[in-house]
């Protein structure tokens, strides 16, 4: 995929950005780039892939909710990485014309990636750059949704057709905040990893 359109609208926004031809380039990449350092996560289906969890403890304190540590649930382990030094997530959909989106549900992930570190890395997949902002709207909540909320088992509308949101009022609703990065937020260093492979939902 070409990334050249895509790239230059997030330079332009303030982010640094960085492309790769594979998933696993850009895991050694991020391997030698974050060494010794506190590290939070970010429920991310795009990091799983990427075996990041695994690599990145071997040298770094790494907090991700999906692995907590003796005597944590998941949300202390979730506040733990909203204080780490780098905080690693994906988005939802990604406007070539460089606005980003995120749907949260408990809003670790979206919290997370707004305040509190020194960097912020955004870990993206071909699959979710679109050409418009409400294209990447559209898609964060009729693709990215129902897939999540599936591969939790969730009772919801989406996630039990698998075909788009409702709206619903269920109890599992994980469509609970709806966040768009106009730019890179101030004071914290913020960088995408373009993909060109599929990566997560």
């Amino acid at each position: 995929m070409d990334f050249t359109k895509v790239k230059k609208a997030l330079e332009q926004k303030r982010y640094t950005v960085h492309c790769f031809a594979s998933a696993a380039e850009a895991a050694d990449w991020l391997d030698g780039q974050i060494d010794g350092r506190t590290v939070g996560f970010g429920d991310s289906e795009s990091m799983i892939a990427m075996g990041l969890f695994d690599r990145l403890s071997k040298h770094n304190e790494v907090c991700d909710p999906k692995h907590p540590r003796a005597g944590d649930d998941f949300y202390a382990t979730a506040r733990k990485c909203l204080v780490t030094d780098i905080f690693l997530t994906s988005v939802n959909g990604l406007a070539e014309t460089g606005e980003m989106v995120n749907i949260d549900g408990t809003g670790n992930r979206v919290a997370g990636s707004l305040f509190g570190h020194e960097k912020v890395y955004f870990v993206v997949g071909r699959n979710k750059v679109v050409p418009t902002l409400d294209d990447a709207c559209w898609r964060a909540r009729n693709v990215a949704a129902p897939k999540n909320a599936g591969r939790h088992h969730y009772r919801t509308p989406c996630a039990i057709r698998m075909d788009h949101c409702y709206n619903c009022m269920s109890p599992d609703r994980i469509c609970s905040a709806q966040t768009i990065y106009w730019k890179k937020m101030n004071h914290m260093e913020m960088e995408v990893l373009l993909i060109d492979e599929d990566l997560g939902f």
